[in-house]
This record gives structure tokens, C-alpha cells and sequence, in this order.
């Protein structure tokens, strides 16, 4: 099997001036991104090394517990970050998060690895966690988006509730058109993704497969089946979460409490 040729340090230097052309068009246009980008670049190294050497240490062992508490760490950062990035209260919404995060990924993994591969050893680091971390990191981006359309429409849009309450609708049934757009949201950006794959792009996981050594058409089976557990994963995660804290964010007359929303984002 061909090997991946390696990047040398040199040649990374050499990549890393890239980063002049984004950092001279922000500092160009006066839009005070130059630092974040600096910040985001030098975290992203440091935090891609150091889940490196983990890496090492995860497939070296491949010990179940130590594979499942990566699972539950990934879990609970992701659950922390949708909440930051949403501008949402965290004690309205960490428990709904984890939950809806844990049950749609581990819902998503048993397929995937279990019916769909077929792997003898569910927890094999070499799948389990990049299959999982995929899957995780597409749950994060849509449940930031469709948590923060949810409620910010609905707190910009108060009155349009109330009237649908006032008009017998039931609670659900009043929050079903904020669902509605809250999910065209989050979702129209992956639906278009899924459009185009191949078109105008060839996806990370299946150029990397294709880089290590693995045929095109192993690579597309892997990718076929990749897209669709993303879609299916982030969709029940968005609505899961969204169904678990209403029960906590609306008081008993329907109204959503205070406080649900940052108030620096509340507008």
C-alpha cells in the first residue's frame, strides 16, 4: 500500500505564510480580525499536536474505557461550545445538550460501526473516535445555528406567539412554525454541502482515505454512508435538544422565562 507522503517541518513553516494574505485583507479593511486569526491558528496547532500525541496513546492501547471517556470529553466540550456559541444560558440548557448529544451519537455510532461496518471491536480507536468526533463536530455547527434561530426568534417574535396561544393553538403547536425555521436554518447550509459533493468538491474523510492508500470506491462507500449519518445525527440532535429544553426554558403559563438568552445577544 502506497504510503501518505509527510509534510516536513520546513514545509510547514512554508504553509503557515498563508496565513499573511487573510491577516493583510484584515488589516486592510480596518475589521479588527487580525488578532482572533492569530489566536485561532496558534490554537488550532497546539490543540491538533496535543490530540495528536493523544491519538498515539488512544490507538497504541485501544482500551475501551479509556477510547469511551474520549467520547464523554468530546461530548462535553461540544456541549459547552454550542452553548457559548449560541449565546444561550448554560443552566437552561446543559443537561438537554448532553443528553440529546449522547443519545444522537450513540444512537449514530451503533449503526454506523455496528450494522453498517460491521466491526468486531465497536470501540476501535481507529474508527470510534474520528467516526464520532465527524459526526460530533457537524452536531455542533447545526445546533449552533438552530438553537440560536429558535430562541432569538422567538424572543424578537414574542408577540407572534402569544398570538397563536391567544388563538387556541397549544404550545407546541405555536412553536412549531420557530422550529420550522429554526431547522431551515441549520440545515440548508448541510443539504447544500450534500448537493454538491463531487461536484465542486471532494470531502475531508474521503480525500484522506484516498491520500492513505485506500481506492476511490472504498473511499466513496465510507463518504456515502458518512453524509447520511450526519444529516440523520445532527437533525435528531437539533430537534432532541430543542424538545428537551422547552421543558425548562417556559414557565407554566407558556412564556418563555428570563434569562434564557445572553443578555449581550439578546438585542
Amino acid at each position: 500500500m502506497q504510503q501518505t507522503l509527510d509534510i516536513g517541518y520546513l514545509n510547514l513553516f512554508i504553509g503557515y505564510l498563508l496565513i499573511l494574505v487573510p491577516v493583510a485583507i484584515f488589516y486592510h479593511f480596518k475589521t479588527g480580525l487580525v488578532k482572533d486569526s492569530l489566536i485561532a491558528v496558534g490554537r488550532m496547532t497546539l490543540q491538533l499536536f496535543v490530540v495528536g500525541l493523544y491519538l498515539e496513546v488512544l490507538f497504541e492501547y485501544n482500551n475501551p474505557w479509556i477510547n469511551a471517556l474520549w467520547w464523554i470529553a468530546m461530548v462535553l466540550i461540544a456541549a459547552f461550545t454550542i452553548i457559548r456559541r449560541a449565546y444561550l444560558a448554560r443552566r437552561f440548557f446543559i443537561i438537554p445538550l448532553i443528553t440529546s448529544l449522547v443519545v444522537s451519537l450513540a444512537l449514530i455510532d451503533a449503526y454506523f460501526i455496528g450494522l453498517i461496518i460491521e466491526l468486531d471491536y465497536f470501540f476501535d480507536a481507529r474508527y470510534f473516535i474520528p467516526i464520532s468526533g465527524i459526526l460530533l463536530g457537524n452536531c455542533l455547527k447545526t445546533n449552533v445555528l438552530g438553537l440560536n434561530t429558535f430562541y432569538q426568534k422567538l424572543h424578537h417574535e414574542k408577540i407572534r406567539y402569544r398570538y397563536y396561544l391567544a388563538n387556541g393553538a397549544s404550545r407546541s403547536e405555536a412553536l412549531r412554525p420557530f422550529m420550522r425555521e429554526a431547522l431551515k436554518t441549520a440545515f440548508n447550509p448541510l443539504i447544500a454541502s450534500i448537493t454538491v459533493i463531487g461536484l465542486i468538491s471532494l470531502p475531508g474523510m474521503m480525500t484522506g482515505q484516498i491520500l492513505g492508500g485506500s481506492s476511490p470506491e472504498v473511499a466513496i462507500k465510507y463518504q456515502v454512508m458518512l453524509m447520511l449519518t450526519i444529516f440523520v445525527a445532527t437533525l435528531l440532535s437539533v430537534v432532541l435538544t430543542i424538545t428537551l429544553a422547552n421543558r425548562l426554558v417556559f414557565d407554566g403559563l407558556g412564556n418563555m422565562k428570563k434569562g434564557v438568552l445572553k443578555n449581550n445577544h439578546m438585542g
